[in-house]
Parts: structure tokens; C-alpha cells; sequence
């Protein structure tokens, strides 16, 4: 019988449970009611005990969960792993990122720089406002720093030409138009993370969500998840 599975996404993943989601659907019968936030925000509505079929964060984040017993023993299954990206907006000029000191530079000659605000609760955005600390230039580049709540919104300021430079995640800067992705951040400022689903002891359509989960996982889909910005975590040499 047709369920409403109810899932709450990470935005870095949001493009294929989106794009896998709607064909399960179609597939399936079930129907999906797809919450998506940065991973700060969905843990605080978890944590506060909101129902949830599928719950879907960074790997850290479901491991503790297992460990304290709020999700179905076994069910955790890495979805995708995606790194931290810098972009400008299509056809400007490409400043050089090569090494850390040259982005450090860039950075500081930008006349506006994008992040996710760390205040959202989103991974990306928390690491590089701490990066902005260690370089000891948080000051200078928040000044005319434009924070998006969602990592989409940062690529957004980007293609509008509200900021000269970004960086987010790379599956979300891919979602929008009109800005050119110039690599990972350089040497060891490289920034990654895996993002996890799992299946929540309090789900209500927890069959349903298993299926949900295996369709998300299905090889076959990994050129897929590749072309997202993701590298798909599921699939075995």
C-alpha cells in the first residue's frame, strides 16, 4: 500500500534525492515529503523528537545517532561524498587559487566574498568562517561578505554579481547557473564530507523508507551521483 515517507536532507545531497526521489515516486506509488536544510538546522528538529522516515545528514552526525539508539540497527548507508569548492560568477576574471596562500590573496582583493553563514547550522559554511579565523583575516573579508543560508544561495550572489568570489560545497554551487567552479580549496584547506541516510527508530513508513534507501544506493546511479558533484560512496571497486 502507497506510504508518505517523510525525509530530511542536508542540501549538499538534495539535487539527486530529489532527482532519484521523483522517480522512485513514479515507480513506487509511495509519495515523498522532502525537508531540506542545512545539517545544523535538521538536527535540531531531529533532536527534538519531529518524526522522520528517512533522515539523510553528515556521517558523524547519523554515527552518533546510531550510537545512541535513534536509528534502525544496520540501517546506515553512505549516500555521497562531496568537497568544499571555490567559484566566481561565469565570465569574469578567474583569480588564482592554486596554493593557500594565493587564495588567502584572493580572498583579501575580492570586493565581495560568499559563504554559508555558520549561524544556519551549514557544514561548509561552519568550516570556513573557522578557516577565516586561522588565517586571521575573518575581519577584512567579512566586511563586504555576503551569507547565504543555503549553500545554492551562495552560488546565487555569485551569478547576480553580489560577490566576487565563493565558496560552498560543490553539489549545491552545480544547481545554479550562471557561475564557473574553479576547484576544491587548495593544499590543506581541502574540506570534504560523506553524507549518510538512515532510518529512524520513530518512522512511521520504515519499509517504504528501506526502499527509498535502495534506490538512492542503486549503482547503476553512480555515473549520476558523479555528475552532481558527488562521489558516490555506495559502489565497491
Amino acid at each position: 500500500m502507497p506510504a508518505e515517507i517523510k525525509v530530511m536532507s542536508a542540501g549538499a545531497v538534495e539535487s539527486m534525492v530529489k532527482a532519484l526521489g521523483g522517480e522512485f515516486e513514479r515507480v513506487s506509488g509511495h509519495r515523498l515529503n522532502l525537508i531540506f536544510n542545512t545539517a545544523g538546522n535538521l538536527r535540531t528538529r531531529f533532536e527534538s523528537g519531529e518524526t522522520v522516515d528517512l533522515v539523510i545528514l553528515p556521517q558523524a552526525s547519523i554515527a552518533a545517532y546510531e550510537k545512541q539508539g535513534l536509528l534502525v540497527s544496520g540501517s546506515a548507508k553512505d549516500l555521497g561524498r562531496t568537497v568544499t569548492g571555490v567559484a566566481v560568477r561565469e565570465g569574469s576574471a578567474v583569480p588564482d587559487i592554486s596554493t593557500p596562500e594565493a587564495f588567502k590573496q584572493a580572498l583579501l582583493k575580492a570586493r565581495g566574498v560568499a559563504y554559508s553563514d555558520p549561524k544556519a547550522g551549514g557544514s561548509s559554511g561552519t568550516f570556513f568562517a573557522d578557516l577565516l579565523e586561522k588565517l586571521g583575516i575573518a575581519d577584512q573579508v567579512n566586511k563586504g561578505a555576503f551569507l547565504g543560508k543555503r549553500g545554492y544561495e551562495v552560488a546565487q550572489a555569485l551569478a547576480d554579481g553580489r560577490a566576487e568570489i565563493g565558496t560552498t560545497f560543490i553539489s549545491e554551487m552545480l544547481t545554479v547557473k550562471g557561475v564557473t567552479i574553479l576547484g576544491p580549496l587548495p593544499g590543506y584547506m581541502a574540506n570534504s564530507n560523506t553524507y549518510t541516510a538512515a532510518i529512524p527508530v520513530r518512522g512511521a513508513a520504515r519499509d517504504a523508507a528501506m526502499a527509498l534507501m535502495r534506490a538512492l544506493t542503486n549503482p547503476a546511479n553512480a555515473a549520476r551521483w558523479t555528475a552532481a558533484g558527488l562521489e558516490p560512496a555506495f559502489v565497491t571497486a
